[in-house]
C-alpha cells in the first residue's frame, strides 16, 4: 500500500489495483452471488486501506468511478466528498449499479449527503432491481449514520417498505428485509414498530412478504437485538442527579 498517497492520479490507483488483482479472489466471490465482470478480485479491506492512503479527492473520485472497475468504483465511493456530491451525480452512479455488494458499498455515501431522503424515495419507486436495492440499503445504513434522525423518518420508511415487500427479486427482498430489521434495532419504539410490520408480512398470503415478515420477526425478536435494545436505552437515559 505504501505505493500510493494523496498524491496519487486516478491511474495510479488504477495501476496499483490491477497488480493486486487475483483470479482466486474474482472465482470465491462467485459463491456470494457477486458479478465479477468488472471486478479484479481484491479484498474489501484492501479497498479500504489504499482509500486511506490515498485520502479525499472528489475530482480523482470521479475518474476512478469512471474506470468502470469495480474495486476503483468502491475506492471512489470511499474518498468523493459527500458535501459536493449532488443528487444528480447519485443517480448516474446507481443507474450503472450491477451487483448487490457496489449498491452496499456506495450506499454508504449516498446516506452521508444532503439529499439522502430523496433519493431513498426515488430509488425506492425505480423499477430496476440494483436501483431499488439500492433504497433500502440506504435505509439501513442511515440507521447507523443518522444519528439524531427522529423517529418519524423511519416510521416513514416502514411503510415504504411495506409498499415493496412483495417484489420477489432476490437482491430486493434480501435488501427489504436488511432495512426492516435495521430499524427494529435503533430503539425499543421503533422496535415495536417493526415488529408490528414484520408480523404483518408474516401473516401474508405472499410469499415473499411471508419471507421478509418471518426473517424480521426472528431477528428482532432475538435475545441478541433485546440486549441490544437495552444498551441503548441504558445510554440515552438521563444520569440521576447527585443527592
Amino acid at each position: 500500500m505504501n505505493a500510493l498517497s494523496r498524491n496519487s492520479t486516478a491511474d495510479d490507483v488504477v495501476v496499483h489495483l490491477k497488480s493486486l488483482g487475483s483470479e482466486e479472489n474474482r472465482r470465491g466471490m462467485l459463491r456470494y452471488g457477486i458479478r465479477i465482470e468488472r471486478a479484479l478480485g481484491i479484498s474489501h479491506g484492501d479497498q479500504r486501506r489504499i482509500a486511506k492512503a490515498i485520502g479525499r479527492d472528489h475530482e480523482r473520485a470521479f475518474a476512478l468511478w469512471d474506470s468502470g472497475i469495480t474495486e476503483a468504483q468502491f475506492i471512489a465511493s470511499l474518498t468523493a466528498d459527500p458535501k459536493r456530491f449532488t443528487a444528480n451525480d447519485a443517480r448516474q452512479w446507481a443507474a450503472e449499479f450491477d451487483s448487490w455488494d457496489i449498491v452496499d458499498g456506495v450506499s454508504d455515501l449516498f446516506v452521508d449527503t444532503d439529499h439522502w431522503l430523496t433519493l431513498i424515495d426515488d430509488f425506492a419507486e425505480d423499477e430496476r432491481e440494483f436501483v431499488r436495492r439500492t433504497a433500502f440499503a440506504m435505509m439501513a445504513w442511515s440507521v447507523v449514520h443518522r444519528k439524531k434522525e427522529p423517529a418519524e423518518t423511519f416510521l416513514h420508511f416502514l411503510e415504504t417498505i411495506r409498499r415493496h415487500a412483495d417484489d420477489e427479486r432476490n437482491f430486493v427482498r434480501k435488501a427489504v428485509s436488511w432495512a426492516l430489521r435495521s430499524i427494529g434495532k435503533r430503539s425499543a419504539s421503533l422496535n415495536a414498530a417493526a415488529l408490528d410490520l414484520a408480523r404483518e408480512l408474516a401473516a401474508s398470503e405472499d410469499k415473499t412478504r411471508r419471507w421478509i415478515g418471518k426473517d424480521a420477526v426472528r431477528d428482532l425478536t432475538s435475545e441478541k437485538t433485546s440486549q441490544r435494545l437495552e444498551r441503548i436505552a441504558n445510554k440515552v437515559s438521563p444520569k440521576p442527579r447527585k443527592a
